[in-house]
């Protein structure tokens, strides 16, 4: 079995296929993209407008499919905002 021309996660296809190398390509994601690797995927650190938007969009349809169902009471919508609490020890 050959992974060299199969796909897999981890392949440097684009950094070969465009002479950069895979720290260039990593702050590109990171820096322009406004990605971050999060459990060994790249995910936005925030939703864009259009994206908060779409969701909207996206309720107020299930609003309307739904209609005064007893399941709405139970429907929650939310933002992707993360927020990391800890608290340091103290010595």
């Amino acid at each position: 079995m050959s992974t060299k021309h199969g796909e897999r996660s981890g392949r440097p296809k684009r950094a070969d296929t465009l002479k950069i190398s895979t720290e260039r390509v990593h702050h590109i994601i990171h820096e322009y993209l406004g990605m971050r690797k999060f459990f060994a995927k790249w995910v936005l650190r925030e939703l864009t407008f259009d994206q908060k938007q779409g969701r909207v969009d996206d309720s107020k349809h299930c609003l309307v499919w739904f209609g005064q169902d007893e399941f709405l009471h139970r429907y929650v919508t939310m933002d992707e905002t993360w927020l990391h609490l800890f608290t340091l020890k103290s010595n």
